[in-house]
């Protein structure tokens, strides 16, 4: 799985703000013919949909990667993409790509944010598996082609917020974790689904770091009424490409109304519970991470308030503070979830 370092990606290849929202002008009809043939040759991140009732981003030219393994050909040329103005949409200005792939939490290959996309060169996402353990009618090892074949890919454009107070706004590729979940039929004491994370402390140095706090593998988890909602997302890709192992290759978690670190990265097991499962960033420190860890801007971590955050990329002449939506911007979806609950308490 070969990617440029992002040093080697000219600013040229990045969509500018400008350029993206006469795509968007152009998807609805505002532009001709002409204009969207223009706009099509100097924004090479952004591509319309075929029927003109979607949007579909991909990574900038000169940025196509190999394939992982051969029966992955031709699986993101049939990408459904995404509905301007539907759930699964916003209209916020995407983050270059060369932001998303090399400004990442990722702690097995080290704490900076640069380390994800300096030391996962190593890193092998084919072969891949992931278990089906617990409570559920069909367990199992499944290939991760077993695991995608039946699903239909779809681009989703989400908010990404991290705990410590920046965000970003990315384009993913991926499938609704509910359909995953239905296929394999939890029993009906199946309350939670936890995930675990790869433990390969060869290819992943921050796992043998002497400093490393975190009890590995990486382990996250959701109540089951969470993880079946249509906003969760099991994601393979990221700006219509494959997804870069810094990313969480070749398949991690988007749950867009929590922060980012319960987005868990290249799952290797999905297990069904009855009890709520145990968490890496709750072990380490309870009282800074909540199981829910739902984005609250009331409730702040000990050492970040949560009511404001940093839009990236962060520029001298950009004014890239915003205020923090409750649940991240996704209330009218989720709220219903947490009814009766106590979110200070619940966080």
């Amino acid at each position: 799985m070969l990617i440029k370092s992002a040093q080697d990606i000219p600013s040229s290849e990045i969509t500018p703000e400008s350029v993206y929202h006469e795509r968007r002008r152009f998807m609805t009809g505002a532009l001709g013919v002409a204009a969207g043939a223009l706009a099509s040759a100097v924004a090479p991140g952004r591509a319309d949909a075929a029927a003109g009732d979607g949007l579909r981003a991909r990574a900038p030219a000169g940025m196509e990667r190999s394939a992982p393994a051969a029966w992955w050909e031709g699986k993101f040329e049939s990408i459904k993409p995404v509905e301007v103005g539907g759930s699964f949409y916003t209209d916020e200005p995407l983050t270059p790509y060369r932001d998303v792939i090399s400004y990442n939490n990722f702690y097995e290959f080290g704490t900076e944010k640069g380390d994800p996309v300096a030391n996962s060169g190593a890193f092998k996402a084919d072969p891949w598996s992931v278990a089906i353990e617990g409570e559920v009618d069909k367990p199992g090892v499944y290939t991760l082609e077993d695991i995608l074949k039946p699903h239909t890919l779809e681009e989703r454009i989400y908010r990404l917020r991290c705990v410590e107070r920046w965000s970003m706004v990315i384009p993913w590729i991926g499938f609704p974790l509910a359909d995953l979940i239905k296929r394999f039929q939890p029993t009906s004491k199946a309350k939670y689904v936890e995930f675990l994370t790869l433990l390969d402390p060869e290819s992943m140095p921050g796992q043998r770091s002497r400093f490393t706090t975190i009890s590995w593998p990486y382990r996250e988890g959701l109540r089951m009424d969470e993880a079946m909602h249509p906003l969760t997302l099991l994601a393979v890709g990221v700006y219509g490409d494959y997804m870069p192992p810094q990313n969480g290759a070749p398949i991690r978690l988007i749950v867009p109304w929590k922060y980012g670190f319960k987005s868990i990265k290249s799952i290797v097991k999905i297990r069904f519970t009855e009890t709520e499962p145990a968490t890496s960033w709750n072990m380490l420190a309870a009282n800074e991470y909540g199981f829910y860890a739902n984005v609250n801007p009331e409730v702040h971590h000990p050492r970040w308030r949560q009511d404001m955050e940093t839009r990236l990329p962060q520029t001298l002449f950009s004014n890239s503070r915003i205020p923090t939506l409750p649940f991240n911007g996704y209330g009218d979806q989720v709220a219903g979830l947490y009814s009766g609950m106590d979110l200070s308490r619940y966080y």
